[in-house]
This record gives structure tokens, C-alpha cells and sequence, in this order.
């Protein structure tokens, strides 16, 4: 009997699941907002990962395009008086526009040297923000309202506006997976796998990286101009260069070229940060340690303790390890 058609549900079958079980997080007393926040983190991390994962090129300037679209969004919704969507639509726009300029710039170099470009070009960004007048400096921009959705439905509840971004994030997670199923993502394989091979395919290889590039730091703004409508705010943390290493440590702790390891890899450090104080109270109350009471003002230090942990003993990542171990589990199981 032939099975394919069930077999060929699965998938959205899955989606289904696992979107429900994130709408009913709420409802079973988790926070809105720390939810958006790890929603919002699983996107640049998804959006990072399209990029290192399945192209190979590692940006260490990547909050550049969080950031920017977050000042973007943020002058729109605050300055503009511009709606909700208006807003994030123009944050990602000046994101890929950014991305563009980025990717133009740097796309022929190979390796740390594409890297050390990225992160050149948004540092140089990052002092421009910290100089601007639109951005008000270390003060940020503040008090931005997140107003309502086609001039119909208000975002001023957190529950609402939890179901929109839930819905927008699932859009654009389902957006990429169908970039890396589609005939251009097989390229984008190819050129991570054996970029020369790619060539001498015919493939133009520095069109097809500079246009995943882009993609990335689109999707990158999205979750920039997203994260500013949830907290109301926008500041230069949003494109300082930590803000690069925390979406490469997401994507490493949850596992490179995976579908799922973002949003892990968000879950484990945003959930490490929120918390780090009840974490820190925990191990002092076991250890007798004082100085475990304090570990709120150490997080980088526990994350950085995470990441070494990792790399040593889970080199997939999460996910990654896991779908090796069941892969093996399978192997055994058929033999």
C-alpha cells in the first residue's frame, strides 16, 4: 500500500503542532513579551543561519541590518506617525538596501576576510547611530507606540500583539524554508559545499551569494523592526557588535544548517538572560558561593561558559547532535 501521501502531510502536519502549541503558550501563563522576545531572536538567528548555514559566508557585522531597521521602524512609528505595518516594511526595506551596499562591497572576498569586512562596515554604522541626531545617541529612541495593525486591530495589549508577531515570525520561517527546498537554495548548497565546482556548473556564484546575503539581512531587519514594536524602543545595543556575537553563539549552540537549531539556540541564551538572577540565587543557595547572587551583571560570562560547553561537547549543536543521534538510532534499529 502505498503511503506517500500520508507521509507527504507530515511536515505540515508538524507546523500545524507546533504553531498551536506556541499559541497556547500564553494561555498556560507564559510572558507575551519574553515570548516575542525569543520569537524575535529565532528570526535573525534563522536569518544568520540562511547565511552561514546553507551559503557558508559568516557575517560578524549582522546587527548593522537589526539595527538599522530598528531605528528605521522606530522614526516611522514615533516620528512618522507611520502604522504598524508601514513601519516594519520600511525597516526591512532599509535593511536590504543596507545588505545590498554590504554584500556588494564584501561579496568577493573569501573566508575571515569577508568576515572582517562585515564587521568593519558595521562598526563604522554602529558610530554613525551614536552620532545621528535622529537616534538621540546613548538615549535611544524611546516611548515608540505600536499602534494599530491596519487601522483596525490595536497592538497595545500583549497578548495581541504576541499573536501577530507569532503569525508574522511563522510566515517568514516558512519563507525561508522554502528558499532552502527551492532550486536556488540547492545552489546555495553547492556553493557552500564546493564553490568551484559551482562555477565550472555555469552558476554566476557571487550574483547567487550576493542575493542570499540580502535575503538574510532582510529577514534580519524584520526582526529588528519587530523587536522595537514589542519593547518600544530602539537603541545602540541593537547594532553594537556584541549583538553579532550573540546571533553567531544562537546559531551555533543550536546548530548550523539546521531547520529547527535557531530557534533552540534563541530559546537557550534569551531564556539564559532573562534568567540569569533566579540561576545565579540557585547556585549560591547549592554552593555556599556569595558571589553566585550577583551573576546578573556576569550573564556574558555564563553564555560565554555555554558556548565553550558546546563547541566541546555538542560540535553540531543541539539539534544538530540530536538528529545524529537518531539517524544512528535508525541505522541500528534497520540493521
Amino acid at each position: 500500500m502505498d503511503d506517500s501521501p500520508s507521509r507527504a502531510l507530515l511536515p505540515a502536519l508538524r507546523i500545524v503542532l507546533a504553531v498551536a502549541f506556541a499559541a497556547a503558550l500564553p494561555l498556560a501563563g507564559a510572558y507575551p513579551v519574553f515570548l516575542m522576545d525569543v520569537l524575535c531572536f529565532a528570526l535573525f538567528a534563522a536569518a544568520f543561519n540562511l547565511l552561514l548555514g546553507y551559503t557558508g559566508l559568516l557575517s560578524f557585522g549582522h546587527a548593522a541590518f537589526f539595527g538599522a531597521a530598528a531605528y528605521a521602524c522606530g522614526v516611522a512609528l514615533r516620528d512618522w506617525g507611520w502604522p504598524p505595518e508601514a513601519g516594519l516594511a520600511f525597516g526591512v526595506a532599509c535593511a536590504a538596501a543596507l545588505g545590498a551596499l554590504v554584500g556588494t562591497l564584501g561579496i568577493r572576498r573569501k573566508g575571515i576576510y569577508f568576515a572582517m569586512i562585515t564587521l568593519a562596515l558595521a562598526q563604522m554604522l554602529y558610530f554613525v547611530f551614536l552620532q545621528a541626531p535622529f537616534t538621540h545617541g546613548e538615549d535611544g529612541l524611546q516611548e515608540i507606540p505600536r499602534g494599530r495593525l491596519l487601522g483596525l486591530l490595536s497592538l497595545a495589549d500583549d497578548l495581541t500583539l504576541y499573536y501577530v508577531v507569532l503569525a508574522i515570525v511563522v510566515a517568514a520561517w516558512l519563507f525561508i524554508d522554502r528558499i532552502v527546498d527551492s532550486p536556488f537554495g540547492q545552489v546555495l548548497l553547492a556553493i557552500r559545499d564546493n564553490e568551484p565546482r559551482a562555477i565550472s556548473l555555469g552558476y554566476a556564484t557571487d550574483r547567487v551569494k550576493l542575493l542570499a546575503f540580502v535575503l538574510s539581512a532582510a529577514l534580519a531587519g524584520l526582526a529588528g523592526a519587530i523587536k522595537t514594536l514589542v519593547l518600544g524602543f530602539a537603541s545602540l545595543s541593537d547594532a553594537h557588535w556584541t549583538m553579532s556575537g550573540l546571533v553567531i553563539l544562537m546559531v551555533l549552540v543550536g546548530g548550523v544548517g539546521t531547520r529547527l537549531g535557531p530557534l533552540v539556540g534563541a530559546l537557550v541564551v534569551v531564556g539564559l538572560e532573562h534568567k540569569i538572577g533566579e540561576i545565579g540565587a540557585v547556585l549560591a543557595n547549592f554552593t555556599g558561593i556569595s558571589w553566585f547572587s550577583g551573576l546578573g551583571e556576569a550573564v556574558t560570562m555564563v553564555t560565554g561558559l555555554i558556548f565553550i560547553v558546546c563547541v566541546m561537547a555538542f560540535r553540531r549543536g543541539i539539534v544538530g547532535e540530536c538528529m545524529d543521534w537518531w539517524r544512528r538510532r535508525r541505522g541500528r534499529l534497520a540493521a
